[in-house]
Parts: C-alpha cells; sequence; structure tokens
C-alpha cells in the first residue's frame, strides 16, 4: 500500500472519530459510518489533496538553497541496504509518480505562477 493511501486511512479514521464524537454516537449502537457521513453533510476528502500538496512542498523544496538542512536531507542517499522485503515507497518516488501523472517537468513544480 502506497503512503499516501496508508495516510488517507488514518486520515479517514480521525474524521469519522471526531464525527463520531461530536454527534455522541459511540461505536456500540454499530451505525456505519457513511450512515453517519450523510447525517452529519461530510464530503469525503480526495486523494488529490495529498498530491497537489507534495507537488507543492517538492517545489518549495527545489527552490531552496542547496546549503539547506531541508534540500540536503529530501536528496540524501543512505549508505548499505535495505532489509529484505518489500521496499517502501521513497518520497521521490511518489513526487515522480504524481508529477507524471498531471505531465509536469521540475519547472513546472517550481514554478510559483501557475
Amino acid at each position: 500500500m502506497e503512503n499516501t493511501e496508508r495516510y488517507k486511512k488514518r486520515i479517514e479514521a480521525v474524521e469519522i472519530d471526531a464525527i463520531r464524537r461530536s454527534m455522541g454516537i459511540s461505536r456500540q449502537p454499530r451505525i456505519r459510518n457513511n450512515i453517519i457521513k450523510q447525517q452529519m453533510g461530510y464530503r469525503t476528502y480526495n486523494n488529490t489533496g495529498f498530491r497537489e500538496k507534495q507537488l507543492i512542498w517538492y517545489g518549495h523544496i527545489e527552490r531552496m538553497n542547496n546549503t539547506r538542512w531541508s534540500k540536503k536531507i529530501i536528496n540524501w542517499q543512505p549508505n548499505g541496504r535495505r532489509k529484505q522485503r518489500r521496499p517502501k515507497l521513497e518520497w521521490q518516488k511518489s513526487v515522480h509518480k504524481a508529477k507524471s501523472e498531471r505531465n509536469l517537468s521540475t519547472e513546472d513544480c517550481t514554478n510559483r505562477t501557475g
């Protein structure tokens, strides 16, 4: 599962918990989350918000001076090998995926005007 999908599920869990608490509905009566969301008139959050914010942050980092710690850390490649299992999706790879989905170049992401 991709990091953004995992974070999306976590955010949805926290949101539904907050909605339940604000309405005073516990999990005991086993009312489904979608029914509670309907009663509140709640709109679901879409995944494009994550990707958009990720590209905005990427552009912010790319505009930074190369001596800044944030840029050094983002571009850092650790020495050695990862443990033997399914590799985690790296932040740079997820940014590259978001750029390719939108047909954007690095210059497009660093451009503040559009």
